[in-house]
């Protein structure tokens, strides 16, 4: 069996299946699969950028940087600290994977048959990464952000004043609070971070994984979807980060002192300054490096065994 995983990504051309529900079925088991290890080996750098994106510079801040926040959390809650709040994520893991995988490949699908292509252009892939990007962002990452963001909030609450007792409690009680908004907080944030998340990362994993194949003998090998993966998610956090923090604020206990994005917008700047805008951005170029590497590279590697073991009417005989 080859090993070229070119056909396979779902950054490329897609294998064509008779039966839609297997490709669907096949797309949320390996996106989720992808999704739930990723999320496992790069939380705790998700949580040192979600500490220092909520510590504030207007007041007395707890932490005085990314070490400082590291050595804190180990000294008061030892290495399970660092995936306090692991559980909103893990919990949603699956949905959000299959829905940006799913999207991204019905658009881009689309789209190629719409020009008569057969691979996507920079501005195709752009717009096929933003779809996917939005997609997730509205029926997924919008509730998983905000239950997240609250419940590390939570924690860093003493004993006698914190809120949630687990995820659905936690649920529960932000429903019982602020209604079904309660959990839809920030939501141009999150689609404008999300859409501009995919949109970049799906533009530049395809454009570096097209450069690498172009010779008739060439194959991509876990090295390069690695690397490219890695530069893709590099790229999408200088892009927008300013973005993720405002989404943050917007998603965090004292959500309720913003009047909305343009004001949550307004006050850092005033009273923190541009520099509050890329709080928290190292760790989170630490996460997403790893992350967007390792999510491609398993995707890819599942798709090709499940290919192999549950072979689509196009792919028998091959």
């Amino acid at each position: 069996m080859s090993t070229d995983i070119r056909n396979f990504s779902a950054a490329a051309v897609a294998p064509t299946y008779s039966n839609k529900y297997q490709l669907t079925a096949k797309s949320i088991f390996a996106g989720g699969l992808a999704g739930g290890i990723e999320i496992c080996i790069t939380y705790p750098t998700e949580y040192v950028k979600t500490q220092l994106q909520l510590d504030r510079t207007s007041a007395t801040p707890r932490y005085k940087g990314i070490a400082d926040c590291i050595r804190v959390t180990q000294k008061e809650f030892g290495v399970r600290g660092f995936y306090r709040g692991l559980t909103p994520l893990l919990f949603f893991a699956v949905p959000k994977s299959a829905v940006r995988f799913l999207t991204f490949d019905q658009v881009s699908e689309k789209v190629k048959s719409h020009y008569g292509s057969k691979k996507l252009s920079v501005y195709q892939s752009l717009f096929c990464g933003l779809c996917a990007g939005t997609a997730e962002a509205l029926l997924v990452v919008i509730p998983q952000e905000t239950i997240k963001t609250k419940f590390i909030d939570d924690l860093n609450r003493p004993s006698h004043m914190k809120k949630y007792r687990g995820l659905f409690h936690g649920i529960r009680e932000i429903v019982r609070e602020s209604g079904f908004q309660g959990i839809y907080r920030g939501v141009l944030a999150t689609v404008v971070k999300q859409s501009s998340n995919q949109a970049v990362r799906f533009a530049v994993y395809n454009t570096l994984c097209d450069w690498a194949t172009k010779g008739p003998d060439s194959k991509l090998t876990p090295f390069h979807t690695l690397l490219f993966g890695g530069t893709a998610g590099a790229c999408s956090v200088l892009a927008n980060t300013p973005v993720d923090v405002v989404k943050t604020r917007m998603q965090g206990l004292e959500a309720k002192n913003y009047n909305g994005v343009v004001d949550c917008v307004w006050k850092i700047a005033k009273h923190e300054g541009l520099p509050a805008f890329y709080k928290g951005t190292w760790p989170r170029m630490a996460r997403v490096v790893l992350d967007v590497a390792l999510v491609m590279t398993i995707k890819d590697y599942t798709m090709i065994g499940l290919n192999f073991a549950w072979p689509g009417s196009s792919e028998k005989g091959k």
